[in-house]
């Protein structure tokens, strides 16, 4: 950083050199200041310029202490395509950490499995279809916990950390410890087919056979919700990571989006013409992709509730990575899209194809790692995809080298700052600012009298000149005064009625009815 130069053009007022990672800590362009007249203000801009380009340089350096490491990814060359690309030849070019990341591990008897990965990527579950569960530590590849529950496993999910996770078995959910000892049953939810947790409102979601919507804080075991959907059995669930809104997808090709305290869904969208199979969110929760039946993969714009991009294809299951690269499975094949910063405009960019017979049920990116976790019948895969995760991890939002002083800490700091289900809400930015004045409501009778009061008394306070020739006599002077009581009364009475009645409609002229209507109008008299 001492070769680079901040230069401030005094008389322009503008960066002439400046390193890029600092040029985008900068707030627009820089003023123009070859076109002030006033000495005073072009000083007093000159030297905000100054400070602005301090503060970036200031930015750029943290960025480079606290940032060290970028994402990179992979680039062809010529004619070739990174879809190309072949796991061997990645293995082939990357450090010693990373080659040991893949692995394969083939389980044939106990499949199909499900995958899911801690907030911090350094824990894995894993639950095979006929009752397998097992927990793995990915940094140390140890085997924390294998048991069998002997009863049929439809999913798997992670509560606040790895000491706890919820499984969804044949009749109800239950949840589990790191040893695996069972420590609830979860009859309320009945039969579940899918599980998600919403960690900043400790919140456990389920949606069971019967299109039955739970939601049940883990905390206090206290059932917030219970909704029926209306729409049948569904088993196609995932939260939105921006404003924990759940969306679920039905078989009439509709996206539904519920919170805990409406009963309704806040927003039914139709986005397929036949049984929605897949739906995942971008970490911003204003992109979603959704795949169908009817073999279309579509990308949306939550803001609008717009289609932006539709694909060809076929997705049993879509998962988004921290940087945005979208990974879909179908049959034994697995494909990474990548977006080309062209308005959300999704290209493929690495394939991988199991072996024959594999037939993949979930895909799920590691966070904080260049990972992508495979479910299939056979067992389970791990493969690297280059640019996927996040390459810096933030130690207060997720450590993947925590202890376990830090894990009891941190639980108990997201304990402290739990969110009330009422702050789930499709716009979460809402939440804090002032509520919108609304139309003024009929007073009540004890308001009205009040206030009818209030201007009796004003009127019966005016004081009259006194005027000559006996026309100030009390008599007089009282009539006045009854005078004006009436007057207030009078235009009080108006000006309620006129906020209570709407606005009279005009009846439609004979020329402005349709024409089978034209002879019901009433005619001109003559």
């Amino acid at each position: 950083m001492e070769t680079e130069k901040l230069k401030v053009g005094a008389e322009h007022g503008k960066f002439e050199e400046l390193d890029p990672k600092a040029k985008k800590y900068l707030r627009g362009d820089g003023a123009n200041l070859e076109a002030l007249l006033d000495k005073k203000l072009k000083g007093q801009l000159s030297v905000k310029e100054k400070l602005f380009g301090q503060s970036a340089k200031a930015a750029a350096m943290t960025e480079k202490w606290l940032m060290p490491t970028e994402h990179g990814y992979l680039e062809a060359e010529g004619l070739e395509k990174t879809w190309r690309i072949k796991q061997e030849t990645i293995l082939q070019e990357v450090d010693i950490i990373s080659s040991r990341q893949p692995f394969d591990m083939v389980l044939k008897d106990l499949g199909p499995y499900k995958v899911e990965y801690t907030l911090s990527g350094r824990y894995m579950l894993v639950g095979g279809r006929k009752g397998h569960l097992a927990l793995i530590d990915l940094i140390t590849m140890n085997l924390i916990k294998e048991f069998q529950v002997r009863e049929t496993l439809r999913d798997v999910v992670f509560l606040h950390n790895e000491q706890f996770f919820a499984v969804a078995q044949k009749k109800y959910p239950y949840i589990y410890n790191g040893h695996g000892t069972e420590i609830h049953c979860l009859k309320e939810h009945g039969a579940p087919l899918r599980l998600q947790f919403l960690d900043k409102h400790f919140l456990l979601v389920s949606i069971n056979k019967l299109g039955q919507l739970h939601y049940q804080d883990v905390t206090t075991g206290e059932i917030v919700a219970n909704y029926r959907t209306g729409l049948g059995r569904t088993d196609v669930m995932r939260v939105n990571p921006y404003n924990s809104i759940i969306s679920l997808g039905h078989v009439g090709g509709k996206v539904t989006m519920w919170k805990p305290t409406a009963s309704k869904p806040l927003v039914t969208m139709l986005c397929h013409h036949g049984p929605v199979t897949a739906i995942a969110f971008h970490r911003s929760g204003h992109l979603m992709a959704t795949a169908g039946v009817d073999r279309k993969i579509k990308l949306w714009d939550i803001r609008k509730f717009q289609a932006l991009r539709t694909y060809s294809g076929h997705a049993q299951s879509l998962d988004f990575s921290q940087k945005g690269l979208l990974a879909m499975s179908n049959g034994s094949q697995v494909q990474i899209w990548r977006d080309s910063g062209e308005n959300h405009y999704y290209r493929r960019y690495m394939s991988h194809s199991m072996a024959k017979g594999y037939q993949v049920g979930k895909v799920c990116f590691r966070p904080y790692e260049d990972v992508l976790g495979i479910g299939h019948s056979m067992g389970i895969t791990s493969i690297l995809v280059p640019g996927s995760g996040e390459p810096n991890f933030d130690s207060w939002v997720a450590n993947p080298y925590e202890t376990k002083q830090q894990r009891r800490e941190k639980e108990v700091h997201s304990l402290l700052d739990k969110l009330q289900p009422e702050t789930i809400m499709l716009d979460p930015t809402k939440i804090g600012t002032v509520k919108p004045l609304r139309k003024k409501e009929r007073p009540n009778r004890a308001e009205a009298e009040a206030e009818l009061d209030a201007v009796v008394e004003k009127a019966k306070s005016i004081t009259f000149k006194n005027k000559t020739k006996g026309r100030s006599k009390p008599s007089k002077k009282a009539k006045k005064k009854e005078e004006a009581v009436l007057k207030a009364k009078r235009t009080l009475g108006e000006h309620l009625q006129a906020e209570e009645r709407p606005f009279k409609k005009l009846k439609p002229d004979g020329a402005d009815l349709p024409k089978s209507l034209q002879r019901f109008a009433k005619k001109k008299a003559s």
